[in-house]
């Protein structure tokens, strides 16, 4: 009865437009009140001492090096090496906005940051070439999801301090599903270019000089990923520490180097953040007092149960996971979706002999499909607002990407050596 009353009272909230941080919060109160004994101060104890975790403080400073990156000139120049790689082929400003999103992954760690930065160039720019506004929008909010599988990723951060996995191993396992994804993508969007007559970007041809030229302007902003991943698994800082170095090297870059990050820039990009930061610790907080008072009742085992009577074929118990992770992606954001499933989900698995790097990768993944999938879809919300574009009009266009991304799922979810092979090769 009282997972049931935590349960409605959740989806009442979400129904009636109640921000999800707030939703999780009431449900957990009013499951508490009514059909518990525990002091109702636990929701505020749970939520913060949650946040009094190390690991954590990556999600923040990810977060600022991020923005200070896309106001200090490294989203051009990265489009501009994009431009020189794939802008010949044939819809050559959607595969630019595919590769370029998945270099601004590299250094961002957000989707919702990597549609802004680059769908804010590339959605005004294909329009401009008589591309559908609509296809525009969706090929950036879809590249965009790529943005929390390769590393660096924020959701990679919060799965490995909650599943008690290596952040480092997350990032390198996210890097071959990350490149996949975005394989994928580029397939579909030259079919439907070449169907539509879309034709290459201003660059006809294949230049190698023309790469070159790009790959040196943008020296400074490739060596963003190399000076954070190498920092790492070369043993000279954590995870955090790493967050932080990339908050200093962006601010250097965008301020001294490029000369485009002038100091007002500077104070927008760290109020951003906190803001930002805010709403998340926000969702976080709560969401671990949801998952605790679940704990509490049981329902994890109890889920885990049904699932292994279900069946024991690995196979199958990851196929309804997905199915579940697919539904769960449309309504929840992914925070909070990772701090109540994880717990519940990664005893499953690991149970079946799923690796926990692999998993998190199979969770990830599917939550960043929820990131192009109605009605929650922050992706697509954000491309709508940067494009100017119907949100309607993205939602009827994105429906090929997305069947992209659920492809490129099931082939990361069925062969584990995608995500563990580099793990495996250079993890700790």
């Amino acid at each position: 009865m009282t997972i049931a009353l935590l349960f409605i009272t959740l989806f009442v909230c979400l129904l009636i437009g109640v921000p999800i941080a707030i939703s999780l919060g009431v449900s957990s109160l009013v499951a508490i009140y009514f059909g518990s004994t525990l002091p109702l101060s636990i929701i505020t104890q749970k939520a913060f001492t949650s946040l009094d975790s190390f690991p954590l403080l990556a999600i923040p400073f990810f977060m600022l090096a991020g923005i200070l990156m896309g106001k200090g000139g490294v989203s051009k120049r990265l489009l501009d090496l994009a431009t020189t790689l794939v802008g010949w082929m044939t819809g050559g400003l959607a595969m630019v906005t595919i590769v370029a999103c998945m270099f601004f992954a590299a250094i961002s760690g957000s989707g919702p940051a990597t549609v802004a930065a680059i769908g804010g160039f590339m959605i005004p720019a294909m329009v401009a070439r008589k591309y559908d506004g609509g296809f525009a929008a969706a090929i950036s909010a879809s590249a965009g999801s790529i943005g929390v599988i390769i590393p660096p990723s924020i959701p990679f951060v919060l799965y490995g301090v909650i599943g008690g996995v290596s952040v480092g191993n997350m990032f390198l396992a996210g890097i071959i599903p990350g490149i996949l994804i975005g394989i994928g993508l580029m397939i579909t969007a030259y079919f439907i270019a070449n169907k539509r007559g879309y034709k290459p970007s201003e660059t006809e041809v294949f230049k190698f000089m023309d790469v070159l030229k790009a790959t040196n302007d943008a020296k400074w902003a490739l060596l963003i990923p190399v000076i954070i991943l190498g920092g790492i698994y070369g043993g000279i800082f954590s995870p955090t520490e790493a967050a932080v170095v990339a908050v200093v090297y962006a601010f250097i870059v965008g301020k001294f180097v490029y000369k485009e990050l002038t100091w007002e820039d500077s104070f927008k990009s760290f109020r951003e953040a906190v803001v930002i930061n805010a709403t998340t610790m926000i969702i976080i907080g709560l969401s671990v007092s949801f998952a605790y008072f679940m704990t509490l009742e049981q329902v994890p085992n109890q889920i885990a149960a049904f699932l292994t009577d279900f069946s024991s074929n690995p196979f199958v118990i990851l196929l309804a996971i997905n199915l579940l992770l697919l539904i769960v992606g449309m309504f929840i954001d992914t925070i909070s979706a990772l701090v109540i499933l994880t717990p519940i989900l990664l005893p499953v698995v690991m149970a079946v002999g799923v690796d926990p790097v692999h998993f998190g990768v199979i969770l990830v993944a599917n939550l960043a499909i929820g990131f192009i999938t109605p009605p929650l879809g922050v992706n697509l919300f954000v491309a709508s607002s940067v494009g100017n574009v119907r949100f309607e009009k993205i939602v009827v266009s994105v429906l090929p990407f997305l069947l992209s991304m659920i492809i490129c799922l099931l082939v990361i979810t069925y062969i584990p050596a995608l995500s563990l092979w580099l793990p495996n090769l250079l993890g700790k």
